[in-house]
């Protein structure tokens, strides 16, 4: 019997094992990749089991599976089992001081950080952060941001990148175009930016037009921009998802971000729906709630061809891992961030 084409959509699941109802849903209407949280995490052993259990049940060895894991406060692997890494705002500190020093320890930390991710099955680390925060702003960006600046942020987030991918790992640049002038956290309301488009051009989306050739994957804001939609949030938008392609130069995966925060409003299908309507080859559907999943996964079409052509370069974008002295590695960056 062949198997179901994955839909366009990156899911959670609610515990550290497919629960039966999952499998059953999964084998029916396969999901394109799995997220993971801290509620799916328990150590080395259990989670490479649960990433290969995944893809067993979709039947595609090459199915992406996605962490969180940008360091410091966002960080959904750490102790005792895994290194806890540092916040951006560490090689941001440290670029103000010495900038070469400061890109090879975000290229150290990311290499790390890797390696850790590819152990355990998981290959797309949802990292670098490309937002640019101003004075003013709400702190959910804060200290994880690469830099204020277009320049420092997009040097630091290009290291980041070439770590992740020399280890194996694809980055996922967020949150496209840009969630540094927010004055409210996207989780719980719906921030609304009142920037021109020349000023979104000039420095909110700069880092990441100057990754858009480098880093394969790409976040959405759920922000309303008003200059260029000031109706739907950007995930909405089929003007951002334009914005974005056209005039930032993105043609990478293009993923939501997850259909479940407080910023989007309404049934998660019709979310679903319009935001693949807008452009976006995927939506992240998080919390690991079988009817919400369900509900998107029913209701989402297939994987488009150009979605699926672009998850195909994004995994020949990733290196497979050459020999690496942890340890070495380490010393290294400690010796950097000191």
């Amino acid at each position: 019997m062949a198997r179901a084409a994955p839909r366009a959509a990156i899911v959670g699941v609610a515990g550290p094992a497919l629960a039966p109802d999952e499998e059953r849903l999964f084998r029916r209407r396969p999901p394109a990749g799995l997220i993971l949280f801290a509620r799916n995490l328990i150590d080395q052993a259990q989670v490479f089991d649960l990433t290969a259990e995944f893809r067993r049940t979709v039947g595609r060895e090459d199915a992406p599976v996605l962490i969180d894991q940008e360091g410091g406060r966002v960080a959904r692997l750490g102790a005792p089992h895994w290194r806890r890494p540092p916040a951006a705002s560490a090689f941001a500190a440290l670029y103000a001081r010495d900038p070469a020093a400061a890109r090879r320890a975000a290229f150290l930390n990311a290499r790390l950080i890797a390696d850790d991710l590819v152990a355990i099955g998981i290959d797309v680390d949802c990292a670098p952060v490309l937002d640019l925060p101003v004075p003013g702003a709400h702190d959910v960006i804060g200290d994880r941001a690469h830099g204020d600046t277009p320049r420092v942020a997009a040097s630091l987030g290009r290291a980041v990148a070439r770590g992740l991918l020399a280890g194996g790992v694809v980055p996922v640049m967020k949150h496209i175009p840009g969630h540094g002038r927010a004055t409210a956290d996207s989780h719980h309301a719906l921030p609304v930016v009142e920037a021109s488009e020349t000023a979104l051009l000039a420095r909110d989306a700069k880092p990441f037009a100057a990754l858009a050739a480098v880093i394969p994957w790409a976040m959405t804001a759920h922000i309303v921009y008003t200059a260029i939609d000031a109706d739907r949030p950007a995930t909405l938008s089929p003007a951002v998802i334009r914005f974005i392609r056209r005039r930032i130069g993105f043609g990478g995966v293009l993923m939501t971000d997850d259909l479940a925060m407080r910023a989007l409003s309404g049934d998660p299908a019709r979310l679903a729906l319009a935001a693949i309507a807008a452009g976006c080859d995927l939506v992240l559907e998080c919390p690991g709630n079988i009817e919400r999943t369900e509900a998107v996964l029913d209701a989402v079409p297939e994987l488009s061809v150009a979605a699926a052509r672009r998850l195909k370069a994004a995994r020949r974008a990733a290196s497979a891992p050459r020999r690496f002295d942890r340890a070495r590695a380490e010393r290294a960056l400690d010796a950097l961030l000191r």
